[in-house]
C-alpha cells in the first residue's frame, strides 16, 4: 500500500512537472506577414505542443515595443523585416548565438552566428497593367514624360529595405543614381509612407507605378486579381532578408531554438514560399523569381554614417 502511494506521489510530480514545462507558450514578435506567422505557430504547436503567441506590426512598432519592455522582456524569439534590425541587436548584445541545423542550406550571406533569414524579398517596380502607361523595364523609365505624376515610391526613413535600394544604386551607378533620383522628383515622383501606402493609389489606378516597392505584398494582390506586375529591372536591384533571432533574455531557450529550427525546416520554408516571400534555403521552391535569378546591387555600406548620409540627402532632395 505504501509502496503504491510512494508510485502514486512519484507519478503526480512527474505529470506536474510535465504539465508546468508544457503549459508556458512561447512569444513571437514579427514584421509580418501575419497569415505566414499565424500558419508558422500553429505547425509549430502541431510538432511539438507548445503554443505560440504571435505579435505582429512593422518593423517600428515590433522594436518600439521590444524597447518599452527592456525592463520585462516578452519576446522569446523575434523576426524583422530589416537586416538592420539583427546587426543593431547583435552589436548591443541582446541576441543568443544559435546555429540551427537546419540552416546548412540557407546561403552563408543570409545568416550569422546569431540570426538567420526566415525568408527574402526583393524591390522592384510595381506597375499597373490599366494605368495606359508603357511598361516601364528599368528604374529610369519611370522618369519619362508617360510618368509625369504617375509614380510613388515608399518613404526611405521608414522602410529599412528602401533605404537599401537607395544605397544599392548608389553603389552600383555612383554619382547618376542622384542623377536618376533628382529626374524622378522632377517627373513628379511622390514619396509615400510605408510600402503599402506607396502601392496602394497604384492598385487603385490613381497612379501608375511604385519605385521601389516590396514585391510578396503585390505578388499576393496579383493572386487576388489585381491588374499588377512586379519588373525587377535587369541593371540590378537589392533584397530584404528577413532576419530571425533569439532574444538573449528568453527563459524558454529550447523551445525558441526548436521554432527557428521547425522554421527552417521544408515544412517551415513551403509556407515562406506560399506567403510569396522568397525561402531561405536554396533546396526550397517558390512560385516568384529567386535570388539566384536576379541582378544584386551591393549594400554594404561603412554603417550608419553612411546610411544616415544617403537618407538625410535624398530627404533634403525631395523637400526641396
Amino acid at each position: 500500500m505504501k509502496l503504491s502511494v510512494k508510485k502514486g506521489v512519484a507519478l503526480a510530480m512527474v505529470l506536474s512537472s510535465v504539465m508546468i514545462s508544457s503549459a508556458h507558450a512561447l512569444t513571437v514578435y514579427t514584421a509580418g506577414p501575419g497569415s505566414l506567422a499565424k500558419g508558422l505557430a500553429s505547425g509549430f504547436e502541431k510538432k511539438t505542443g507548445v503554443k505560440v503567441n504571435i505579435f505582429q506590426a512593422t518593423t517600428g512598432k515590433v522594436m518600439a515595443r521590444l524597447e518599452a519592455e527592456q525592463a520585462n522582456p516578452q519576446a522569446d524569439v523575434l523576426i524583422s523585416a530589416s537586416w538592420d534590425t539583427a546587426e543593431d541587436l547583435h552589436a548591443r548584445g541582446w541576441l543568443l548565438p544559435y546555429q540551427s541545423a537546419n540552416a546548412d542550406k540557407v546561403p552563408d550571406a543570409l545568416k550569422s552566428a546569431d540570426y538567420v533569414a526566415q525568408g527574402v524579398s526583393a524591390l522592384g517596380i510595381v506597375w499597373n497593367t490599366k494605368s495606359g502607361t508603357p511598361e516601364p523595364k528599368e528604374w529610369n523609365d519611370l522618369t519619362a514624360p508617360a510618368f509625369k505624376d504617375k509614380v510613388t515610391t515608399p518613404d526611405p526613413a521608414l522602410s529599412g529595405a528602401s533605404l537599401d535600394l537607395l544605397i544599392g544604386l548608389q553603389n552600383g551607378m555612383g554619382d547618376k543614381a542622384w542623377t536618376l533620383f533628382d529626374a524622378l522628383k522632377k517627373n513628379g515622383m511622390v514619396v509615400s509612407g510605408p510600402n503599402a501606402q506607396a502601392v496602394t493609389p497604384v492598385m487603385q489606378g490613381a497612379k501608375a507605378a511604385v519605385f521601389g516597392a516590396v514585391d510578396y505584398v503585390t505578388y499576393g494582390n496579383i493572386e487576388q486579381g489585381e491588374s499588377l506586375k512586379v519588373i525587377f529591372p535587369a541593371s540590378g536591384t537589392v533584397i530584404a532578408p528577413r532576419p530571425m533571432m533569439i532574444l538573449k533574455t528568453t527563459p524558454h531557450q529550447a523551445d525558441a531554438q526548436a521554432f527557428v529550427d521547425y522554421v527552417l525546416s521544408p515544412e517551415g520554408q513551403k509556407m515562406v514560399a506560399d506567403a510569396w516571400l522568397m525561402p531561405a534555403r536554396t533546396d526550397v521552391q517558390a512560385k516568384r523569381p529567386l535570388f539566384t535569378e536576379l541582378n544584386l546591387l551591393p549594400t554594404k555600406s561603412d554603417g550608419t554614417s553612411e546610411r544616415s548620409a544617403v537618407l538625410k540627402r535624398f530627404n533634403t532632395l525631395f523637400t526641396q
